[in-house]
This record gives C-alpha cells, structure tokens and sequence, in this order.
C-alpha cells in the first residue's frame, strides 16, 4: 500500500535488514524518564514471531526509489486460545477464574482465534504522520483475512502516545494489566529447601498438566505442544513439599490424586532470540551496580543482592505458565523460581522475567526487583467478528478478568 509517499509493504529479509535494525535502535522500549531497555535482535528481526502458527512482519518506507527509507516496521501473528470461559458437557456456560480442579473432568475450553501486535516501531524523526496508524491498519487487514476474531496489543501504560494511536484511533479498548516481574541473576546460587523436590516433566506430560489444568484460562493456546517441544523452551517443571527421597512423580496419578500443594512453571529461552540492554542510566547507578558485584564475588557468603551487568547487552529467560494450588504454593512457586535462577545463571543470562496477572495466587511467591519490574502492563483488545450465531461466547473483549492468564513466550 502507498499512500502520502509512504509505502507499507511485507519484510524482505534480504534487503530490509539493515534497515530495520537502524529503526529498532532507534526506539528505546522502556516508559518515559526512566531506564529504558534497548531491545538487540539476533538474526533476522522476524525471529521473534516466527515460531507462532501464523505470522507477518511489515515495513514503512518513505522517499523515492533509490533513496527510499525505512521509517517504521510492525510485527503480528495469529493463533487459537482459549477466551477465559468453560463449556460444560451439558452445553451450558461457565465463566472460569481459577486453577481449581473443581470442574476439570466436565468442562471443555472455548477457542477463538486471536491476532497479536507485536513490536510497532516509527522513527522518532518521522512520528506523528500516520505511519502507525497506516501499518496497524494493514497488518489488521492481513489479521481478518487469517480469520482472526480478535486482535490485542501490549503497551506500558504511561506510553500516553502508544494508548491513545490504539485506543482513540484504531478501536481498542483496554482489556488487562498483567504485571511484568523481573529478577536479576546474582553471581551467587539460590539455595531450595531440601523439604522441596523439583521434577522436570517430558513435554507430552508437561502437555497433559498444562491442558488438564489450564485450559479454560485466558490465552491458553490450542498448539501449547508446539511451544512445549520448541528448541527454545528449556523445560516444564513440577515443585512439591515432601520428605522421602523416594517419592517419584507420575503425571496421571499427579492429576488423579494432586498434593495438596504443588507449584509449575516453563522456562523459555529468549537470549536465543533478542538480547536487551538498559540504558539511562546516570554515573553514579552505574557505580553502585559494580560495587555489588564486586562484593558478591568477594564474598559469596553473604550472599549480597549484586546488580548483573545489564549495561550491556545481556540475555534472559522467561516463565511462563505459572501455576499451582495448595497453601504452600506461592512458597513452592518461590522454589521454582530459584531453581529457573539458578539455570538462568548457568546459561550466562543477566534477567530472569515473568507477566503475570495481576491477582494470580502464586504472584506472591515470585521475587522480583520492583525497579526493573513493570507493576501493570497494559493489554488492549479489538473485536472484528460482530456475529457470534451460535450465541455461545459472546463478546470477549467485555468479559471480566479471571484470577489467571497464560503468557505465550513466543510472544514476550
């Protein structure tokens, strides 16, 4: 499409590379007057929608054949998830707010096909154009022609410019505001209560907890085997509270007869796609940082709070699927998350990073430095389908929150 000497076309690899990276650095993420993290990308940029079922990156150029440039660049992707509601096998409704086993074994998900807008970027030197309202009308045009029913995008919400280009102008109204919690990785191990055993599942039992349990959250995802089994996900893992050394944890017996707490989570590994860098930050931040490193590797017994190098470029992992039930399991869930620290540490990252909703059980037990951490992340969505015939979900987009979401990390 062009229109006002601005082209919005699909991404050429090939040629658009150089292009687009010039846009990335160009737009540091983060919220105004704070540190920003600058995002790097590995590869070609496409990378971190290309392992969804459907995606689609494009670019906005502007100027004359051959002095054209590329000035903005949008991203979006298209899968099935579940919208927050159970069916029962009567055919009767329910609305679903939590973990509970209660009603697993007579309840079915309810699918809709949801589109997701990822990584809109203009150049600040060419904001204020319509170049993002332009790209986000096209990559919606390709959403409706992939049968999406809704589409929904992320934001800071003290992004004010972000919020209003999709609230005000393209027809999103806000939805959610999951918390994004992140931890850095200290030079010192996390040490787990030996009352704690932690299991890693095979993705096919992983897969058989996630759907017994998690299906009727919202954006639980129809292919959640496809993210279980990719190359990026490092594995799902299961914490309970035991004393034998002897205890052996067998899925189908764990969903027959659960303990009575129990924790899980996934980690992705996102170091493999794009690495982050903050920057903003003054002499002094920078100073402190390296003295706590210093000490920590001093003195590894007191066991200091260190600031990683996250001046430059570094990697993290991301969980994703958190969960769990029982008094204990914000306390199980902190174990775990010890545990995703300490692999995080023997893969060089320098964050461990989770999104979470809001008032999800578990949120509790998760550590995480409130400097770094995002309390709400705003997500808004838009509705394309207007007829729903078999008057069986209705609208999504006005439903109330559950207790629960489920994060894709192709997406993160």
């Amino acid at each position: 499409m062009k229109e006002n000497g601005i082209t919005v076309r699909k991404y050429d690899s090939e040629k658009d590379f150089i292009g687009v990276e010039k846009v990335e650095r160009r737009c540091e993420v983060g919220p105004s007057g704070k540190m920003s993290l600058f995002t790097d990308m590995l590869g070609d940029p496409i990378c971190r929608v290309r392992h969804s079922p459907a995606s689609l990156m494009l670019v906005a150029e502007i100027g004359e054949e051959e002095e054209k440039e590329i000035v903005g660049l949008i991203r979006g992707c298209v899968k099935t998830v579940t919208c927050g509601k159970k069916l029962s096998r009567n055919g009767k409704n329910e609305n679903s707010s939590s973990h509970s086993n209660q009603h697993h074994h007579k309840t079915l998900p309810i699918y809709t096909k949801v589109a997701y807008v990822l990584g809109l970027r203009v150049s600040p030197s060419h904001r204020r154009l319509g170049i993002g309202q332009k790209l986000i009308s096209e990559i919606e045009n390709w959403f409706r022609e992939m049968g999406g029913e809704y589409s929904y995008m992320a934001t800071d919400k003290d992004n004010e410019a972000s919020v209003r280009l999709f609230t005000e102008k393209c027809g999103y109204t806000k939805f959610r505001t999951p918390s994004i919690l992140v931890q850095p990785v200290f030079a010192h191990r996390v040490k787990i209560s030996k009352r704690v055993k932690i299991f890693q599942l095979t993705p096919s039992d992983a897969e058989i907890l996630y759907r017994h349990r998690f299906s009727t959250i919202e954006f639980f995802p129809r292919d959640v085997d496809s993210v279980l089994n990719n190359k990026l996900s490092l594995g799902t893992f299961v914490a309970v509270l035991t004393d034998s050394d002897s205890y052996v944890l067998d899925v189908n017996q764990f969903l027959s007869t659960p303990p009575e707490s129990w924790a899980v989570l996934s980690v992705w590994n996102c170091k493999e796609v794009f690495t982050l860098e903050v920057r903003g930050a003054s002499k002094i931040r920078r100073g402190l940082a390296k003295t706590t490193r210093l000490m920590d590797r001093a003195f590894p017994w007191l066991r200091i709070p260190s600031i990683p190098e996250v001046f430059k470029p570094f990697g993290l992992h991301f969980l994703y699927g958190i969960g769990g039930e029982g008094s204990e399991s914000a306390k199980l869930t902190k174990s775990l998350c010890g545990f995703a620290h300490n692999l995080a540490k023997e893969n060089g990252c320098g964050v461990v990073a989770t999104e979470i909703a809001s008032c999800e059980p578990v949120k509790s037990g998760i550590p995480h430095w409130n400097s770094l951490s995002c309390p709400e992340d705003l997500w808004c969505i838009k509705r394309f389908r207007e007829d729903y015939s078999d008057g069986s979900v209705g609208d999504w987009a006005k439903s109330k929150p559950g207790l629960s979401i489920f994060v894709d990390p192709r997406e993160f």
